[in-house]
């Protein structure tokens, strides 16, 4: 166990406090609930700075990190989705978890095949990822009907169709691998 992989385990831990601050009958609640995703976001960006820096890369590393993101990212948004009663916002969540899911999945078998670094992380992913977390931070932290609440809540749409721009050019990348993949069954 490493600094970074405590600062990772630490974001998956924010997780129910995140939820749990959110549900507390307190005026400053979402403003509360923002910061603490904000940490997590923090966390995420200190932990693979750490990893890198002190040379303390590892393979539970590389598998708890997009893990704790998908898992805080998903729980936010459920809890935009239940708090904006929104079919803009259950929308956006649903591209956004969705994609999630059909990347790790992709990711997944690519490296079954031995074709993994074909869908690493691209600039496209980290445009996503850093929009997904302003619009979050945004969306929990404001006050209802304020012009930066209308910002966040469109940043959340900005993320969503850089979600499925990113979900794209990631099939894009993979597809002459899976077509080597159907001609040889063997692999």
């Amino acid at each position: 166990m490493n600094l970074p992989n405590l600062l990772t385990l630490f974001r998956v831990a924010l997780i129910p406090i995140l939820v749990g601050i959110w549900f507390l009958p307190l005026a400053y609640a979402g403003e509360l609930a923002a910061a603490i995703f904000a940490l997590a976001a923090a966390t995420d960006w200190l932990d693979g700075w750490l990893a890198r820096r002190l040379r303390q890369e590892s393979a539970f590393g590389a598998f708890l990190d997009p893990v704790a993101d998908k898992l805080i990212v998903a729980s936010a948004l459920v809890l935009l989705v239940d708090a904006f009663d929104s079919v803009l916002v259950t929308l956006a969540a649903i591209v956004i978890i969705g994609r999630e899911i059909v990347v790790s999945a992709l990711r997944e078998w690519m490296s079954e095949i031995g074709y993994r670094g074909s869908v690493a992380v691209s600039w496209l992913g980290k445009v996503k990822t850093v929009s997904q977390m302003l619009a979050i931070i945004l969306c929990l932290g404001l006050p209802t009907e304020t012009h930066l609440l209308h910002l966040g809540l469109w940043i959340l749409v900005m993320a969503a169709i850089l979600t499925l721009w990113s979900m794209w050019a990631y099939l894009l990348a993979a597809w002459p691998h899976l077509q080597i993949q159907k001609q040889r069954p063997d692999l």
